[in-house]
C-alpha cells in the first residue's frame, strides 16, 4: 500500500476517533498555559493542534513533526484555517532543528508503539525539552507498564505524573 494512502486511511480513522473521544479531553488534563511552546511530535493530522494553540495563544509557539508529508499538508491547512499563524511543521523522523533547551511541553501520543529509533528520539526530546520541560505520552497500543518502561529505559526520563489520558516525564540526568 503506497504512504500516501496508509495516510489517508490512518486520517480518517482518527477523524472518527476524534469525534467519538475528543482530543481535547487529553489536553484539559494537561498544565498547558499561554505563552508554551509545544512540540507535537509524531503529529499526525493534526488531531490536538487546534485545541492546543487555543491554551497556548498566540505568544506560544506548536510545532508538528511527522515524517508523513501529508500529515504535515493537514496539520497547515488547519492552521490556515483556524488562522493559527504560531503553527510550523518540521518533516522528519527524529532531528527536529529546534534550539537547545526550548520546548516546554513535547505531546507523544499514540506514536510511541512505531518508533523505531527509540533512543535517538528521546534523546532529541531531551535535548530540545527545557529543564523544567515535560514529555506527554498517550499510547492506547501499548500497556502503561511498557511504556513507563520504553520511555525510561535510556535514562533521559523518569514518570513524575499520571492522568487519566497519559503519563507525564520529566528530565532525569542520564549521566
Amino acid at each position: 500500500m503506497k504512504q500516501s494512502t496508509k495516510f489517508g486511511l490512518m486520517s480518517l480513522l482518527f477523524k472518527i476517533r476524534d469525534l467519538v473521544r475528543p482530543r481535547s479531553r487529553i489536553l484539559a488534563e494537561i498544565d498547558v498555559r499561554e505563552g508554551s511552546s509545544i512540540l507535537d511530535f509524531g503529529c499526525g493530522p493534526g488531531s490536538y493542534v487546534v485545541s492546543a494553540c487555543g491554551r497556548i495563544g498566540p505568544s506560544g509557539a506548536y510545532y508538528a513533526l511527522d515524517k508523513f508529508p501529508g500529515a504535515l499538508e493537514s496539520i497547515e491547512k488547519l492552521a490556515k484555517k483556524n488562522t493559527l499563524s504560531n503553527v510550523k511543521t518540521i518533516l522528519s523522523e527524529s532531528a527536529t532543528g529546534l534550539a537547545d533547551a526550548s520546548i516546554d511541553i513535547v505531546f507523544l501520543f499514540d506514536v510511541l508503539h512505531h518508533l523505531v529509533e527509540r533512543e535517538a528520539i528521546f534523546q532529541e526530546i531531551f535535548r530540545v525539552l527545557k529543564p523544567e520541560g515535560r514529555l506527554l505520552v498517550n499510547d492506547h497500543h501499548m500497556k502503561h507498564d511498557d511504556i513507563v518502561s520504553a520511555v525510561s529505559k535510556g535514562g533521559f526520563f523518569s514518570l513524575s505524573a499520571q492522568g487519566r489520558y497519559s503519563l507525564t516525564f520529566e528530565k532525569s540526568n542520564p549521566f
